[in-house]
Parts: C-alpha cells; sequence; structure tokens
C-alpha cells in the first residue's frame, strides 16, 4: 500500500518538473547594434507585425534591415526562399536556436545502444530462429541508437528568445 502512495507521488513531482522545465523564459532585450554578433549564422524565427513569421539562417544585421536566408515563412505576406531582407520595425521577437556541445547526442546514442542491446537481447531470445534473432537484435538496437541520438539532440538545442529595444 505504501509503495502505492511514493509511486504517484513520484509521477505527480516528475510532471510538475517537466512542465516547469518547459516553462518560457523573459525574452532577452538587446538593442539593435548589439544583435549582430548574437545571431549572424545562427538559425532564427522572426515573429513580425501582422503575426507573420518567418524561418531561416540570419546573415547579417545592416542599419535597419536584417539580412535572413529564408527557409519558410508563414503569414498574411509570406517571404520567399532565399535571402530576404526584413525592415527593423516589422520585427518583434527573435528566436535564437543554437546548439552547444555535443554531450547529450553522444550520452543519448550510448544510452540507446546500451537499452537497444538489452531489449534486443530479450527480444532475440524468444525466437526460435538464430538469423531471426540477429536481425531481430540490429534492428531493436539501431532503433534504440537512433532515438537515443534524436533525444540527445534536443538537448543539446538551446533557445534564446530576444526582444530588440529601442
Amino acid at each position: 500500500m505504501w509503495v502505492n502512495y511514493r509511486t504517484w507521488l513520484l509521477l505527480a513531482g516528475l510532471c510538475v518538473a517537466q512542465e516547469s522545465g518547459m516553462a518560457q523564459s523573459k525574452p532577452l532585450e538587446l538593442k539593435w547594434n548589439e544583435l549582430a554578433s548574437m545571431i549572424t549564422g545562427h538559425h532564427v524565427e522572426v515573429s513580425l507585425a501582422g503575426n507573420a513569421t518567418v524561418h531561416g539562417e540570419a546573415v547579417a544585421v545592416r542599419q535597419d534591415t536584417l539580412v535572413i536566408d529564408v527557409a519558410k515563412s508563414f503569414g498574411p505576406k509570406p517571404y520567399s526562399a532565399g535571402n530576404a531582407e526584413i525592415p527593423r520595425n516589422d520585427i518583434g521577437l527573435i528566436k535564437l536556436q543554437r546548439t552547444r556541445g555535443s554531450w547529450g547526442r553522444t550520452l543519448g546514442t550510448i544510452i540507446g545502444v546500451v537499452a537497444g542491446l538489452g531489449g534486443g537481447g530479450y527480444a532475440a531470445s524468444r525466437t526460435n530462429s538464430g538469423g531471426a534473432a540477429v536481425g531481430v537484435l540490429v534492428a531493436v538496437t539501431s532503433g534504440a541508437a537512433v532515438g537515443g541520438y534524436y533525444a540527445g539532440r534536443s538537448l543539446d538545442r538551446r533557445v534564446t528568445l530576444i526582444r530588440i529595444v529601442p
């Protein structure tokens, strides 16, 4: 009986911790002349006036425009793929995505391989054929390694919100 209470308490704590970890932080406020060193060469998502959004790589910050290599664009005034100049006055919020290190990808891949070997070994031991067992072991281990890599990649990615101040 006591174990059930501890289990439910642990699950509730994990849910609360996950929600607070996903909370959005207050945007970093920068002046226009401080923006170039921060975003040039990185993937950005720019929220524009009129509920438009532009995704792409920041190429340069000029006197009154932001030059972006547009990958995709949404909203009432979509930008075509390729280089586009976005006027300074149209920019509302910039979401900067950076990758810091590779520890998450490395750790995720290692954990995926180990878990895949364990799970694949168990699944392979339940088959009647040696050839099928090898196939199951390789498939489960590979799938778990790829899944671990992508889970680790999300840990390596850092998102910074930037608001331009006058």
